[in-house]
């Protein structure tokens, strides 16, 4: 079959996108404010826990069909390790070293993994130059936006570091391999839904042996806030969106969410809490949406 060179977003997938960026953006500071009362596990079962109740409500109400066969709920078990439990707990173990900025611009190498993976498992995601230079231009964006002083830590705390590169080589083969389900005719609630009650069964037994939560105390309503908040919507609205975006844009296209979630906090900061925006962080938003534009190819034309 021949490779085409990428799939193109529509102005609504691109809409989605930046929801999503908000979504997880906001993951990052709720996760650091969540460790200060619980441990990883606890917190990332919390994290799963909840979006699965919060979907299967979902799936009940809208009455979607239930997964059924066992072929597709071993493919939502491989979503779960890769798409959830992995990630989540090897970047709140990270985030227990480093700081939250020094984890997104970690995070923010996704694409770059994604780019090359989708390449050698996909017909229609190919590597072009311009997608080479478009993730170059969005990490380098993203360091500059998030702060050059976050990079001095860069080296210190390996294992964290290494840790938290694992969670995005993760996501990025996770959606890859997801892209099956855009030819399912599932609704990608039901699909969501799924993958996060298989992450719970997942992160059941390490919880039970690392975290002892029989042990802990409460959280503050600090911490309840903060995992709250990673269940609804950093996890349960956040992977309706997912999949949606994943089965007509592609896996490529969807990890772009990791150069445009700290330019959502950055916008949310400004508009909201009236912070101002700085040369700085000017040039970082400029590199990311220049990377945007090269990896979406259509303002460059085809020869």
């Amino acid at each position: 079959m021949a490779r085409s060179e990428s799939l193109r977003m529509t102005p609504f997938e691109w809409g989605l996108l930046m929801i999503l960026s908000v979504l997880w953006g906001g993951a990052f500071f709720l996760i650091e404010v969540a460790l200060r009362d619980l441990p990883p596990f606890t917190i990332m079962i919390l994290r799963v826990g909840g979006a699965s109740l919060f979907l299967w409500s979902i799936v009940l109400i809208l009455r979607k069909e239930f997964p059924r066969g066992w072929g597709l709920w071993v493919v939502l078990t491989i979503m779960a390790v890769f798409n959830s439990a992995l990630p989540f707990s090897l970047i709140a173990w990270g985030q227990i070293q480093i700081t939250s900025g020094l984890a997104s611009i970690l995070i923010a190498m996704t694409p770059l993994f994604a780019v090359i993976t989708a390449h050698f498992f996909t017909d229609d995601e190919g590597f072009t130059p311009l997608k080479g230079a478009g993730v170059v231009s969005g990490v380098f964006g993203v360091a500059v936006l998030i702060g050059p002083e976050f990079l001095r830590d860069l080296g210190a705390n390996v294992f964290a570091q290494l840790a938290v590169l694992g969670g995005a080589v993760s996501y990025s083969i996770a959606a890859v391999f997801g892209r099956r389900f855009g030819r399912k005719d599932m609704s990608p609630i039901s699909i969501a839904a799924g993958q996060v009650t298989m992450a719970v069964v997942l992160l059941l037994p390490f919880v039970l042996i690392f975290d002892r939560p029989w042990t802990l105390a409460l959280p503050s309503l600090a911490g309840m806030g903060a995992v709250a908040g990673l269940a609804l919507g950093s996890t349960g609205v956040a992977y309706l969106i997912y999949y949606r975006v994943l089965a007509s844009a592609g896996a490529t296209n969807l990890m772009l969410v990791n150069f445009m979630a700290p330019v959502s906090a950055l916008l949310l900061g400004i508009f909201i809490l009236e912070e101002t925006l700085t040369i700085e962080q000017a040039i970082g938003m400029a590199f990311i949406g220049f990377g945007l534009a090269l990896i979406d190819g259509r303002l460059f034309g085809r020869r």
